[in-house]
Formats: structure tokens, sequence, C-alpha cells
């Protein structure tokens, strides 16, 4: 019998195929884990300028100025400033007409007169007692209102000097409104000067009072 001789080199080739594939594999693999790499270092680059950007967007959100915020501090400080300018104008127009606490006070100076000149005096002490005393107590009473309008006016118009300073000037109508008051409350302090040293209109004498009886 004749024997077969088995050839190696089939065998050795098979092997070398083998390696052949396994190296093309790895090499395949290795080109695939480079070619995501960059992919995923861009990511990771656009991901942090993402976070940048939206921290930097943050930023000037908080430094930029909220108009809501201004405009309710400009109200806010306008507010104390209007009242103040309507009160002193009030009380300037009360000072020239008169309030009912002088009227009150008045009439409280006559009776009181009237109590200390019943038992019997002289037509001088009775004009002093019952007519001059309300008549100057009038005066008193309206110039303390004057006088009060003339500050609060004073205090309106000279607000924004004190505390913090704003962006926005005053606005006019509450100038207007302030400067009237001061010009109320000065012109009543004037009248009511006046009337109180018998200025405008002089007190009856006690011979014109017995000459006209």
């Amino acid at each position: 019998m004749r024997r077969m001789k088995t050839t190696p080199s089939k065998t050795t080739s098979a092997v070398d195929d083998d390696r052949e594939e396994t190296s093309a594999a790895d090499e395949s693999a290795v080109a695939d884990l480079t070619k995501k790499e960059p992919a995923d270092g861009a990511s990771d680059d656009s991901a942090s300028d993402d976070a940048v950007g939206h921290a930097t967007a943050e930023d000037d959100d908080d430094l930029e100025p909220d108009p809501y915020a201004e405009a309710e501090a400009a109200a806010s400080t306008g507010v104390g400033a209007g009242a103040a300018a309507v009160v002193a104008a009030g009380l300037g127009v009360v000072s020239l007409t008169g309030a009912w606490t002088g009227r009150v006070a008045a009439e409280r100076e006559t009776l009181m007169g009237q109590i200390k000149t019943s038992g019997g005096g002289s037509a001088a002490q009775q004009i002093s007692e019952i007519y001059a005393d309300a008549w100057h107590t009038t005066a008193l009473v309206n110039g303390l209102f004057a006088l009060v309008a003339l500050l609060v006016g004073v205090f309106a118009l000279l607000r924004p000097a004190f505390g913090a300073p704003s962006d926005r000037p005053q606005p006019g109508w509450i100038r207007a409104v302030a400067l009237a008051g001061i010009a109320l409350g000065v012109l009543g302090v004037l009248i009511s000067v006046g009337m109180y040293f018998d200025l405008f209109v002089s007190l009856p004498s006690a011979a014109a009072a017995t000459t006209g009886g």
C-alpha cells in the first residue's frame, strides 16, 4: 500500500489566512475608535461652549437693569413728594379761606370776653375782650396753617436733594403743585401777620363806639 503524504502547506496557509483576518479586524476596530474619539471630543467641547455661553447670558441678564424695577422705584419715590405737594397746596388754600379750628377758637375767645365783661366794663375793654382777641386768634390759626403749607411745599420741592439719588428727574406736576403750595403759604403768612398786628383793618376805637352810640 502506498501512504498518502499530507502537505503542511495547506494547514499553514489556513493559519496565515486566520491571522490576516484577525489583524484586519483589529485594524478596522482601531480605525473606528479613532474616528469616534474626535466626535466625542467635539461633543464635549460644544457642550462646554454651550455651558459657558449660557452662563455668560445669565450674567448679562443679571447685569442688565430691570425696567419694571426702575419704574416701580421711581413711582414709589414720586408718590411721597406728590402727596406732600398736594398737602401743601391744600393747607395754603385753608390758610387763606379759614379753617373750622380757627372759627372754633375765635368763638371761644368771644365767649370768654363776654363772660369777663358781663359784670360791667368799659367800651375799650369790651372791644378788646370780645372782638380783638377773637380776631387775633383767627389770624394766629390761619398763620399756622400757612406756615405748615410753606414748610411742606419746600420739602416736596427739595425732596430729590435728600436721600438716594434718582436717575429720573422729579415730575413737572409735582414741582408745579409744590410751588403753588409755597406761594399760597407765603401769602397766607403775610395776611395772617397783617391781621394779627391790625395792619389791614384797625380795631374800632372806644371813642368811635361812644359816638356811634
